[in-house]
């Protein structure tokens, strides 16, 4: 599985489409009358949506034959939401599944809708309609929210791939957005970093400089008072069990060793850059590094830092300036620069299999990991840890 964010209008998560590979059928197939199969599909499902969504909304698509046989109400009311694909016949049956859905709490939700579209009888049961951008003009849209708008439905606007698309659409009355225009800097073009933002990234300068300087790493982190408490808390939590209290950098580097401590300073710092951005920015960075740095033993990466290289990933959308500016900053090696900027470097598969995995392109995602000689399941896995830690260091962040 993989998932696809869904924002509201102030750019917090409001739920995550669901993307299974096999298709979502796949994981019903196996469901029959006996109760055991039900449970344990039951509880493999909610495992990994416990995951995927950390308790926000999940979105799954359903056709007619999943409608039909009630199986999506093998997953909780509260966290899910029916969407109703566009391939589905609105029939007097699917009409009465979708009440039974609404009756046991679900909230349903109409998927690529378009003016005159064949579904428009189940707009009385729909809580969400769903418009995709890319395929409806800009009039089509407008004459949508007006007839199903807040008043019956809210709406969202699927397929957001710009920041003056999101803008725009919001504006035109969309309370929902999904795509991926909140990963991509305001602006392209060069311009200065916000002050408050300065010592974070004078930070990632400082750790990832090739000799440490401990006593430049430790002024500049004891200018930043939350980041600092932030780290101390962090070193001093049950995640690393020391008997004694992590009270300074020198200490935790006399305690870690030099690795550790870059590491751990590099996840702060980037918890504070993105601390006015979307959360799911900052949580994507912290999948990222994680997934990268998971294969470090796996994959060939000569002196690169694959935790590094996945944490940058994203600092151009949490800082807002452009990778260039990003990279005349932090010191890095030729070969992370450049799988960065986009050019050759023997880091491109995994960097490419990280994004295939990450937006749910399966066939790129499998023919990527049989280039690095991975598994797919294996893939999955390291995937669903990744976010599991990711989501774990930023509880109460």
């Amino acid at each position: 599985m993989a998932r696809q964010p869904i924002l509201t209008s102030d750019e917090k998560v409001f739920g995550y489409e669901i993307l299974f590979r096999d298709g979502v059928e796949e994981y019903f197939a196996s469901t029959d009358a006996d109760q055991a199969s039900r449970n344990t599909l039951n509880t493999s499902m909610l495992m990994g949506l416990d995951v995927l969504c950390d308790g926000r909304r999940a979105f799954i698509n359903c056709t007619r034959d999943i409608l039909l046989k009630d199986y999506i109400m093998l997953l909780p009311s509260e966290q899910t939401v029916v969407e109703v694909l566009e391939s589905v016949e609105p029939d007097d049956l699917v009409i009465a599944a979708c009440r039974r859905l609404k009756e046991n709490g679900y909230l349903i939700a109409l998927d690529d809708f378009a003016v005159d579209d064949p579904r428009q009888t189940l707009t009385d049961l729909a809580d969400i309609i769903k418009v995709d951008l890319r395929t409806t003009t800009p009039t089509e849209q407008e004459t949508m929210i007006k007839r199903y708008g807040p008043w019956r439905c809210r709406m969202l606007a699927e397929k957001v791939e710009t920041r003056e698309e999101f803008l725009a659409s919001k504006k035109a009355g969309f309370l929902y957005f999904q795509g991926y225009f909140f990963r991509k800097p305001e602006t392209l073009h060069v311009h200065e970093i916000p002050a408050n933002q300065i010592n974070y990234l004078r930070i990632l300068q400082a750790v990832s400089a090739p000799e440490l300087d401990v006593r430049e790493l430790e002024n500049v982190i004891k200018g930043e008072a939350s980041l600092c408490y932030r780290l101390l808390r962090y070193l001093n939590s049950p995640t690393f069990g020391f008997s004694t209290e992590v009270h300074s950098i020198r200490h935790a580097l006399s305690i870690l060793g030099e690795r550790e401590v870059r590491r751990w300073i590099r996840l702060v710092a980037t918890l504070g850059a993105g601390q006015n951005r979307p959360s799911e920015l900052v949580l994507t960075a912290l999948v990222r590094a994680r997934f990268c740095e998971l294969f470090s033993s796996k994959v060939p990466h000569g002196e690169s830092d694959l935790f590094l290289v996945g944490l940058l990933s994203m600092m151009d959308a949490i800082l807002e300036v452009s990778m260039e500016r990003v990279l005349e900053s932090v010191p890095i090696d030729r070969e992370s620069k450049a799988v960065l900027l986009g050019g050759a470097s023997p880091l491109r598969p995994l960097y490419q299999l990280l994004l295939a995995q990450e937006s749910g392109e399966w066939q790129s995602a499998k023919e990527l990991a049989s280039q690095l000689r991975l598994s797919d399941d294996e893939v999955a896995q390291t995937y669903l840890q990744s976010l599991q830690w990711a989501q774990e260091m930023t509880k109460g962040a």
